[in-house]
């Protein structure tokens, strides 16, 4: 049995079995709450430099098909679970999660507790780690760990950001976000006419993109750098800013350009995106003890008085206190701790949400967001 370890910068280590990619692969550890959608979680471009600990006790039993993933390929650093499934069964697998790892070059390790990780995660909060399925020793596992720079303060999204701008077209058999197969879960009509909307892309996932197309935008993506000049010379009649990778407060080009824009452009923003909006009107943000990963966290929108569950993905949060003495106002509130969910400019068509309105459009009984912005932008 190929043997690996997984070791924090606390010294604590796990050893369990090797699969996917015989590599070496430092990065956050996070758990994560989904009980499907690992290829989505592998492919998120928020969960770069993060290795995945999947609290649900069997991963890989529907296999990978490669058409639901949200990037090129894997971007989280390594993935632990309690237990992998090594033969996989749907119409729509195409290969094996280990096959997968490989072809990716990612190292995971099985049999391993996760719901002892996802403990000590909440009590101690996130740490470094190192996972390899290499011959190294306990010792050496955990000095990589304690030497990895990690992720604060460092800018992530230019690993990930696309590197020129492109118009984004739907190439796949269908533009609605949510179609299984072929299978429709949300039939209303894309919205007209179409708004010619900038995307600045700190990491955006397909289906970000795919929303936004599908609820009437035509969307330019631009890479994150992009100054509000080339922007705006798109002709563009609104902003979205996208989900992304690692901690916004790094990323001082992005708060400028942002700046400058929302004077002139209805924004919507996402996860990073939010958080990069808040910055730059004046806000802060703070890092989490261990971060929001899952799908089932429940938020409520302050003006509404509804609460919804929502998909999150974020180590960062924005600083409700730096708020104050802004021109923006807190709209929803995460309901396990507080943590601010959704913000929106006093008196510009200016919001964002911390959490991933793709991952459930128009099932929720509640306007689709993705709908919300393209009405503001009319």
């Amino acid at each position: 049995m190929n043997t690996a370890v997984l070791a924090f910068e606390d010294g604590s280590v796990y050893r369990g079995k090797g699969f996917g990619a015989t590599a070496t692969a430092l990065g956050e550890v996070v758990f994560n709450t989904l009980m499907m959608g690992y290829e989505e979680a592998l492919t998120e471009p928020s969960n770069y430099k993060n290795i995945l600990v999947m609290t649900f006790v069997e991963i890989g039993c529907y296999g990978i098909n490669e058409e639901d993933g949200e990037s090129d390929g894997i971007k989280a650093s390594g993935l632990v679970v309690a237990q992998e499934c090594e033969v996989p069964s749907n119409w729509r697998c195409k290969m094996s999660l280990n096959d997968y790892l490989v072809k990716n070059n990612v190292p995971a390790i099985s049999g391993i507790d996760t719901r002892a990780i996802a403990k000590k995660l909440r009590l101690n909060g996130t740490m470094k780690a190192c996972l390899s399925t290499e011959d190294i020793s306990d010792e050496e596992a955990v000095a990589r760990a304690k030497q990895w720079q990690g992720i604060e303060g460092v800018d992530s999204v230019k690993d990930v950001t696309c590197k020129e701008a492109y118009s984004f077209e739907n190439s796949g058999v269908d533009l609605t976000p949510f179609a299984i197969g072929g299978v429709h879960i949300n039939n209303k009509p894309r919205k007209t006419p179409l708004k010619k909307c900038a995307v600045i892309d700190f990491g955006a996932p397909k289906s970000q993109l795919k929303s936004l197309a599908y609820s009437g935008f035509d969307a330019t993506v631009f890479p994150a750098n992009a100054s509000a000049e080339d922007v705006l010379a798109s002709g563009a009649q609104c902003l979205f800013l996208s989900s992304g990778a690692g901690d916004a407060s790094a990323l001082d080009y992005a708060h400028k350009t942002v700046a400058k824009l929302v004077e002139k452009l209805p924004t919507f923003a996402v996860g990073l995106g939010h958080q990069v909006l808040a910055i730059a009107l004046g806000a802060k943000t703070l890092k989490l003890k261990f971060g929001h990963h899952g799908g089932n966290y429940p938020v409520k929108n302050l003006e509404s008085g509804k609460t919804s569950i929502t998909s999150q993905n974020n180590l960062f949060s924005v600083d409700a206190k730096s708020i104050e003495g802004t021109d923006l106002v807190v709209t929803e509130v995460n309901l396990n701790d507080d943590a601010v969910a959704g913000i929106k400019h006093k008196s510009l068509p200016v919001f964002s949400v911390q959490y991933h309105p793709e991952s459930a459009p128009g099932a929720t009984g509640q306007e689709y967001i993705f709908d919300k912005f393209y009405d503001m932008v009319k």
